[in-house]
């Protein structure tokens, strides 16, 4: 099965952002998968999940 990370940037100006830690807190999402292979990190694992994956999408 092919792996996808999809990496959402914040814009280069401005402070519109796709998520956040905090944003995902508010609505309760902790420490479990929002959805199936999903997941929230770190800066930490980037380079490994970079490694990992077939693909990289970034946005």
């Amino acid at each position: 099965m092919a792996t996808t990370l999809f990496i959402l940037n914040d814009p280069p100006y401005g402070t519109e952002r796709s998520y956040n830690g905090l944003r995902l807190d508010i609505r309760g999402i902790r420490d479990e998968k929002p959805a199936e292979g999903c997941g929230r990190g770190a800066l930490e694992g980037l380079a490994e999940w970079t490694q990992q994956a077939d693909r990289v999408l970034v946005f």
